[in-house]
């Protein structure tokens, strides 16, 4: 499995950068590669995905997520990942966002930018346009501030 750990400090309210996280059908928007994701219910995802080449399409569910603090997934078919991003009130307008995510590289390619740190590269980025898109916006686009508690 390969992993990678990163955080960004957004200069927004805890509550509005979960509240945004919370939108997965936005993540297009600030994620490079991700083209589109369709929120099925409260807690499964379609995700279509095209990295350095390679399509892909997967389902997703959050199995963990407390208002404010974090949301964790896993997939539920196709490739195998699961993840965590949690939430750091640092000042009042000022939040460390934290994505942890496991995964099994698959196929030389993605096995040789593994190995090279192209993911950590890719996630880095995808947190800089993050705060980029939520500093820019001021206020989220919408919420769900259901609890999903651990399982």
């Amino acid at each position: 499995m390969a992993s990678v750990t990163e955080s960004v400090d957004v200069d927004v309210d805890v509550t509005t950068a979960y509240n945004q996280w919370t939108q997965f059908e936005k993540f297009p928007e600030f994620m490079e590669g991700v083209e589109s994701i369709t929120q099925l219910d409260a807690r499964h995802n379609h995700w279509k995905t095209k990295v350095g080449g390679v399509e892909r399409e997967f389902d997703t569910e959050v199995v963990e997520q407390h208002p404010d603090e974090r949301v964790a997934w896993k997939s539920t078919d196709g490739t195998t990942h699961a993840g965590v991003v949690t939430f750091h009130k640092l000042a009042p307008e000022s939040t460390r966002v934290t994505v942890q995510l496991e995964w099994q590289p698959e196929g030389l390619t993605e096995k040789a930018g593994a190995a090279i740190g192209a993911d950590d590269r890719q996630v880095k980025g995808d947190l800089k346009r993050f705060k980029s898109y939520i500093e820019h916006r001021g206020d989220e686009s919408g919420a769900w501030r259901g609890e999903v508690p651990r399982s």
